[in-house]
C-alpha cells in the first residue's frame, strides 16, 4: 500500500505557509473548528467566482479573511456593497457557530448584553492575474465543463494546453475518477505534460481538488501544477 500525502502539508515551512495564521493555546480547538467551518461556508457561497485560497488571520476579536480570486469584481460588487454584505453574513455565521446571540448595538458600547466581546470581520480581496497557473481554479474550470456535458478528455486537454502557455508552469498533471462519460463502471483517467517532481521538497507544486456533480454521479478532479524549484525563498528561473 502506498502512503499518500497532501502536496501542501508536505511542504509546510519549506515552500508553503499556513492558511490559518494565529496563536492561541486556550482556544485552539474552538478557533480551528471555526476556521474550517468558515472556509466551507465561503467555498459554497463563492463557488462560481474562481476562488483559489482563503487565508485566515486573527488578532483579539478581529477575524481577517484574505480571499484570492480570479474574479474580484464579482465579489466586491458596486461600491464595495458585496464585501460589506459578505462581512455581515460571516459575522452572523460566527455567532451561529459559537451559539451566541449577536450583540445589541448601542452608542459607545463595545460589548453585548452578555458581556461577550463583539466579533469583527475584515475581508481583503486579492486578484489572481494568471488563473490558468493555479491548480484549484483549473480543476474548477474542468468541473464546470464536465457538468455541461463536455467530453472529459477534451476538457483535460484544453486545461493542460492553457496551463502550458503560462511562463511559470513547468509541468501539469490532471487526474479524473468516477463514471467518466456516463459509463456503468467507474475508472480513473489521467493526462500529464512536462515534469511533476512530487517527492522533491524544494519544488513548488500547486495542488487542487474538486468534484463535478453530474446526473450519473460525482466525478473527482485532481490537478498538480509544477512551477519550478525554490532556493532560499527565491524561485529558480530557467
Amino acid at each position: 500500500m502506498s502512503h499518500k500525502v497532501h502536496p501542501f502539508s508536505f511542504r509546510l515551512g519549506i515552500t508553503r505557509d499556513w492558511k490559518s495564521r494565529w496563536f492561541n493555546l486556550k482556544q485552539y480547538q474552538k478557533f480551528l473548528k471555526e476556521d474550517v467551518t468558515i472556509r466551507e461556508y465561503l467555498w459554497n457561497k463563492l463557488k462560481k467566482i474562481s476562488v483559489d485560497v482563503v487565508d485566515i488571520e486573527r488578532s483579539g476579536n478581529m477575524i481577517k479573511i484574505i480571499i484570492r480570486t480570479a474574479r474580484p469584481g464579482l465579489l466586491i460588487g458596486r461600491g464595495g456593497s458585496g464585501i460589506e454584505q459578505l462581512q455581515k453574513d460571516i459575522e452572523k455565521f460566527v455567532y451561529k457557530i459559537r451559539k451566541e446571540k449577536p450583540p445589541v448595538e448601542k452608542k459607545g458600547a463595545k460589548k453585548d448584553q452578555h458581556g461577550a466581546p463583539k466579533v469583527m470581520v475584515k475581508i481583503e480581496v486579492e486578484e489572481i492575474k494568471n488563473p490558468d497557473s493555479h491548480a484549484l481554479i483549473v480543476a474548477q474550470n474542468i468541473a464546470d465543463q464536465i457538468e455541461k456535458r463536455i467530453a472529459f478528455r477534451r476538457a483535460m486537454k484544453e486545461a493542460i494546453a492553457k496551463a502550458k502557455q503560462q511562463r511559470d508552469v513547468k509541468g501539469i498533471k490532471v487526474k479524473m475518477s468516477g463514471r467518466l462519460g456516463g459509463s456503468e463502471i467507474a475508472r480513473t483517467e489521467w493526462l500529464a505534460d512536462g515534469k511533476i517532481p512530487l517527492q522533491t521538497l524544494r519544488s513548488d507544486v500547486d495542488y487542487g481538488f474538486t468534484e463535478a456533480f453530474c446526473t450519473y454521479g460525482k466525478v473527482g478532479i485532481k490537478v498538480w501544477i509544477y512551477k519550478g524549484e525554490v532556493f532560499g525563498g527565491k524561485k529558480e528561473n530557467k
